[in-house]
């Protein structure tokens, strides 16, 4: 068996996990385009496969960009998709046209067998959102806080927006609310006929800015971010739609919004267009009510199309399709479950096309022709997903996906078929083309090959199922090391909402962070409690108004039950996460002394008044409703408890996770005479992405639990 070396578990592509990604049929129906690697390295080339000949070749090779050659703009973008990948990282069809975002710049191909030519050079601002109109005629993008078009085939870029650039505002791009917690990265929106753009222009000039200090670099270098802190002001955001004019700006239409009557202090959720106009879904303050509008692009007005309440929270989602009638599917979980739904043209409910005690993640395809609803869920188990096909009218689904695991499907109707990345704890990625009603494999476009993966010797986690000690299943993998028990143990936690960590999915067996403990004689442990997702609103709504209580509490249920089956020595139990995670960590040792001996903390959030507005008021309201709440849940209440040992890791040019959470504990902890390690990178955001940071730091955290755990 062969050791892992921290050097490995600190590298990427873990193994296995280097596979193609963007993988589309063509339009010509007789090619696969995709992105891989030619060296299983984090650079990615555009390719295409040849269905008929098996011929894999490289349609699109632009020299290499290093992270740090980006503009900050397109950096802080792959921050909010956590996005790892360098070269070409996303493309998309206009036509027979290939668009290719790089760096700032923006560039086509005619085709698959085209010549590649710059249409947009990267200039002192970068070019960003670049999205082809629907006819293929034109391309819009965002530069230095206006919207532009130009001809896909050439020539001057034209104005679309004015009076935005230099005051502080922007025109057409998402603020850091939209990208960060909202899932809507655009600000803009071709409609279908492409003879218009709806766009959000965002007033951030309010907020008062946080700066974030580049104490690493060699210049005097800073950043200043619009972050809304729980219970303060929002960004302000209109939605307009404006007329393209090859000529230069016009004036737009600007559309007044409302929620409940309420036109201030909503957010501007989802935008799509539809066969009727403009459909806008909108969120109030609270995120307990949301509208979905149908706006007239001509006048402005609006109606009500329908209304979404909920005792918990309100999830966004993408569930929305418009049928040819006018009609439309939409996502709900009014029944405490994601289900779809069909609506007709005048927002007449015309009832569920799924139900049951299990979730519809993902609205894959629709045909009316063929009566089918095609989509992906937890049906037969909430730690799987699946490829369904239902009626329009609903029915009992019928899945199209056999084998148990992952399967992310991307259907393509016109050619009956779909592509299937496939994983399982037990089998690294697989990518096939199949027949979309019988699921036949028509191609393999990737087998895992890894040698790593044999070398390192990486066994599937343990599944097991864990009783609360309210009597609620919660489901975790467990990593065990050879030899007789009890062993030290680390408990690996996230434990927030949207998020689920316990999977049937090749990710979870190579983690290698926990195989490399478990291969160093470290039990560990990964545990889904309440407030993870995809176990329905009830189980993710256990922590409303009250976070770090419950979550704590089912953490402890878990490691009881190590404790009880010989697995967890009862005196030498850690744990460790990051963000939410990070969160967790720092409470499990402050809400359960008894329990934990000692955590590493990884951008933790300290106190939620730190953090944005729409994350935390979902779960939390504004602390001006709910101090007590606030203050129960901070980090801070707790310090004083802490008897295990603490190591606490930050970036300091963190703009997700302020590093004043980490300072904010640092004074708690100075001030109650609290022993307790730090590890700062003066060079890193959120996500840690240097590779002599990342090793120096899964040394220190594996040092750490040695020292804290063995003894």
């Amino acid at each position: 068996m062969s050791t892992i070396a921290i050097e490995e578990i600190a590298s990427y592509p873990l193994p296995g996990m280097s596979y193609p990604t963007w993988v589309e049929v063509a339009p010509d129906e007789k090619h696969l385009t995709f992105l891989d690697s030619e060296g299983g390295d984090l650079t990615r080339h555009l390719y295409a496969l040849d269905l008929s000949t098996g011929q894999r070749r490289p349609i699109f090779r632009p020299a290499v960009t290093e992270e740090a050659d980006l503009p900050l703009e397109e950096k802080l973008r792959r921050e909010r998709l956590r996005e790892r990948g360098l070269g070409v990282t996303r493309y998309s069809w206009s036509g027979d046209t290939i668009v290719v975002p790089l760096a700032g710049a923006v560039w086509l191909q005619d085709g698959i067998d085209g010549e590649a030519w710059e249409l947009l050079p990267r200039g002192a601002h970068p070019i960003l959102s670049p999205t082809p109109s629907p006819d293929g005629a034109r391309l819009g993008f965002v530069q230095d806080a206006e919207i532009y078009t130009v001809p896909m085939s050439g020539g001057p870029p034209v104005q679309q927006t004015s009076g935005t650039r230099g005051t502080g505002k922007t025109s057409g791009l998402a603020e850091y609310i939209a990208q960060e917690e909202m899932s809507r990265m655009r600000g803009f929106w071709w409609s279908p006929d492409s003879t218009q753009i709806a766009f959000i222009e965002v007033d951030e000039t309010h907020i008062p800015a946080w700066r974030i200090t580049h104490h690493g670099a060699e210049q005097r270098t800073f950043e200043e971010h619009a972050y809304p802190f729980a219970g303060e002001e929002n960004a302000r955001v209109q939605l307009g739609i404006l007329t393209v004019n090859p000529d230069g700006p016009t004036t737009p239409l600007w559309i007044s919004l409302s929620v409940e009557g309420e036109s201030s202090d909503l957010y501007i959720a989802r935008v799509y267009w539809g066969r009727a106009g403009l459909i806008v879904a909108l969120q109030d303050r609270s995120q307990r009510r949301l509208e979905l509008l149908r706006v007239d692009p001509e006048t402005g007005s609006s109606e009500r199309l329908l209304v979404e309440t909920s005792e918990h929270w309100v999830n966004l989602h993408h569930l929305f399709r418009a049928l040819p009638d006018g009609g439309f599917l939409w996502g709900s979980e009014r029944t405490g479950f994601q289900h779809l739904y069909r609506y007709d043209s005048e927002g007449t409910c015309l009832g569920a096309i799924t139900h049951g005690e299990w979730m519809v993640d993902s609205l894959s395809g629709v045909s009316v022709q063929e009566d089918a609803v095609y989509f992906t869920a937890t049906k037969d188990d909430p730690r799987q997903r699946h490829l369904y096909r239902v009626a329009l009218s609903g029915g009992e689904p019928r899945r199209l996906t056999e084998a148990g695991g992952l399967h992310t499907v991307n259907i393509d109707l016109k050619g009956g078929r779909f592509i299937d990345l496939h994983h399982t704890l037990s089998m690294p990625p697989t990518i096939t083309l199949r027949e979309l009603e019988s699921g036949a494999a028509l191609h393999t476009l990737h087998a895992p090959t890894d040698a790593r993966i044999t070398a390192m010797s990486l066994p599937p986690p343990e599944e097991v199922t864990v009783m609360s000690r309210d009597g609620v299943p919660l489901h975790g993998v467990l990593y065990r090391p050879a030899g007789e028990g009890p062993w030290p143990t680390v408990i690996s936690v996230y434990g927030g909402p949207h998020a689920q960590r316990v999977q049937d999915g090749w990710h979870v067996t190579v983690d290698l962070r926990a195989q490399h403990f478990r291969q160093e004689g470290f039990a560990v442990f990964k545990l889904d409690n309440r407030g993870s997702a995809r176990r329905g609103l009830a189980f993710e709504g256990a922590i409303r108004w009250d976070m770090g209580n419950i979550e704590v509490q089912d953490q402890v249920d878990g490691v009881r039950w190590l404790i009880a089956q010989g697995i967890a020595d009862p005196e030498r139990v850690g744990v460790f996460g990051w963000s939410y995670g990070g969160y967790m960590s720092a409470m499990c040792l402050a809400r359960a002394p008894e329990v934990f001996a000692a955590a590493v903390a990884g951008a933790p959030v300290i106190h939620w008044d730190t953090y944005d507005t729409h994350y935390t008021e979902r779960y939390m309201g504004r602390p001006q409703e709910n101090p007590d709440g606030y203050a129960r849940s901070s980090v801070l209440a707790h310090v004083a408890d802490i008897k295990g040992r603490l190591l606490l890791i930050h970036g300091l040019i963190d703009e997700n996770v302020l590093f004043r959470h980490t300072a904010r504990m640092l004074n708690a902890l100075i001030r109650s005479r609290t022993d307790h390690r730090l590890l700062l990178f003066p060079d890193e955001r959120h996500m840690p992405r240097g590779a002599q940071d990342r090793i120096f730091m899964e040394e220190q955290i594996l040092g750490f639990f040695a020292d804290a755990l063995r003894a």
